[in-house]
Order: C-alpha cells, then structure tokens, then sequence
C-alpha cells in the first residue's frame, strides 16, 4: 500500500510525483472499448464482472495512471431497492418517486445485494491491477440519486426533482436517508472487496441553495461519509457546478475534496489545508490537443503545491479527446521534479 502514490497523496504525504488518473479512463475513448461497445451494450458491460474488469484494466495497457476506478454506473446498485431503470443513453427511470408511498415502496436491501456484481469487479481489478495501482470504488451521492429517480431521467436543471424538495421536504428527507444508508454498505462492501479509496459523485450538487442543501443535504451526506469513514478507507468528494457550496462541502468528513474546471483549486487549496484537493483541468481542452493540453497541465502543477493534490479532469474525458492529447497530460505530470 505504501507505493500507491494516490493513498500517500490522500494522506498529504510527500510524493515523488504527483498521482494521475482521470474520470471516466475507462472507455468512452478509448478503441479499445469501442471495439466492445460494437458487440456488448454499456448495461451489459457494466452487469458483468469479468467484462467490467476488462474494461477497468483497458486505460492501464494504454497509460501509467495511478489508479483504476471500476467500470459501474452510479445507478448500479439502485436494483436492490426495487428500482428499475434503463440508459436511453443516461438513466431513465421505469416508475418515477413523487410520493410518500414511492418511498415507502423501497427495499431496505442487505448489503449483499447491492450490485454483486460490482463488488466481484472491484475483487478482480484488485487483484489483476499492479501493486502500486489504487483501485477506486465509487457511487452517486444521495442527492445525485434522488434527480434520477425523482425526475425520471436526467433533464436541465431537474426542475421536478426541485419543485418535490419544496413541496414535501419530508418525503425527500425519507428518501435521502433511505439512499445514504445503502450507499454507506455498497461503498464499505467495495472497500471490503479491494477498492483502497472511494469516490462520492455529487455531480448535480449545486441545483441547491446553500440553506436549502444545509437543511435537506448536509445530515444525509454527513452520515454517509462518516459511516464509510469508520473502515479507515479514504474519501474523495466530487463537487460539481457547485461554487456557492464548496466551503461547505469541505467541512464535511473526506479526505479529499474533488472540484470542476470553474473552481480555483489553488485557492481552494489554500482554503482547506486540511484536505487533499483533486482535479481539475476543463475536459474540453484536451480536445485542443497536444500543446494546449501540456500548456493546462503545466499551468495546474505551477498554481498548487504538490503535497495533497490529485491530477484529475475536472470532470469526465470526452468521447471525442484524441489520445494523443492524454500522452501529453502524462507526460507533463511524470516530467514534474517535485522537491
């Protein structure tokens, strides 16, 4: 574990370079995956853990990445609580929650339940990934959850899911209590199952006033994160479009702190000493190729210390970024001297 340069960095240790690796690595891209996405959809990919595992290892034959997230959905363990759904390309939701009794309707899973199948990928990613290769488990924060399954499918700005938190806050509280609870077992049975740090996606974060996420969010966030906290694995949470709440977010119990292109990471490192920071370059300069991305790179490692940071995209990589432009993001991190 000592030479998984991500956990050192998750600790704030020193560092004879900085981690990379990059959300979404594992496909989109890649030829490799395209190759299989010819014969094999994205949901029966992800249901299968020898595939699954496949797909994980893909980014680490092409590039020296510092760690390997498994090839999930963060809708992947939503099955065990009787929830069906299906990509049409992104989540859509057979029988939307806008009730007390949608809620009620819910299992209340055993944590062997939830996504087997992910938990027997992250075991063979374990087990097939180089010793020094972090392997990342993952799953959508509560909120993230309840907008698919409140709103039905992904929609701008999600203004259903809005309307239901200001008309029955206490339905929605039933509900985000329900998902923080089986998020902390399906997190901890993928830490049980080899993953050596976990990833919180709160991608639709900042739809939220900052009252309003203290009132709804913060409780059931804060229960997750320190639920999965007392197995000793280290948390990264990932903040998206969400600048009016990331002084908040960073009182909350993670070891690292993961934040979009927008945000100032350099400031925000220097705001939160007490958290490693990841991130964060804009996905779409990669699509500008080799230079502008090695121009990016170079920029992100002068403005932040190395100790305690993760260099990440500041979201997921494009299906379009040539590889060409990843070669030269590599690079620019490996060919850093860190003192």
């Amino acid at each position: 574990m000592s030479d998984r340069l991500l956990l050192k960095a998750l600790a704030r240790d020193h560092v004879p370079r900085r981690p990379l690796w990059i959300m979404r690595q594992a496909g989109r891209c890649l030829p490799e995956y395209r190759a299989m996405r010819e014969t094999h959809s994205f949901k029966a990919l992800s249901g299968r853990p020898n595939l699954a595992a496949d797909v994980s290892l893909l980014p680490l034959r092409r590039y020296p990445f510092d760690a390997a997230i498994v090839f999930a959905d963060i809708m992947s363990p939503l099955p065990a609580l009787g929830v069906q759904f299906d990509f049409a390309p992104g989540p859509v939701v057979a029988e939307p929650i806008r009730s007390q009794a949608g809620v009620d309707a819910l299992h209340d899973p055993d944590i062997e339940c939830l996504a087997p199948e992910v938990i027997e990928t992250v075991a063979r990613v374990r087990e097939a990934a180089p010793g020094d290769v972090a392997v990342l488990g993952f799953c959508g924060a509560p909120w993230t959850l309840a907008a698919y399954l409140v709103e039905g499918r992904g929609v701008k700005d999600f203004p259903t899911l809005r309307a239901f938190a200001a008309a029955k806050p206490a339905v929605l509280d039933g509900l985000l209590a329900k998902l923080s609870s089986a998020m902390a077992d399906y997190l901890i049975a993928q830490a049980n199952a080899g993953a050596d740090a976990v990833q919180v996606f709160d991608s639709w974060a900042g739809l939220l006033s900052l009252a309003d996420w203290e009132r709804l969010i913060r409780p059931h966030l804060q229960n997750l994160l320190d639920t999965v906290g007392e197995t000793g694995v280290p948390r990264i949470l990932f903040v998206q479009n969400a600048p009016h709440l990331l002084d908040a977010y960073a009182k909350l119990p993670a070891e690292a702190i993961s934040v979009d292109w927008r945000t100032d990471i350099a400031e925000a490192r220097r705001r939160w000493p007490d958290r490693a920071v990841q991130g964060n370059i804009d996905p779409a300069v990669l699509l500008g190729g080799e230079d502008a991305t090695r121009r990016a790179a170079r920029d992100l490692l002068a403005r932040i210390e190395p100790r305690g940071h993760i260099v990440n995209l500041g979201h997921g990589l494009l299906p379009e970024t040539p590889l060409t432009s990843i070669d030269a993001l590599v690079e620019a991190v490996h060919n850093e001297v860190v003192p």
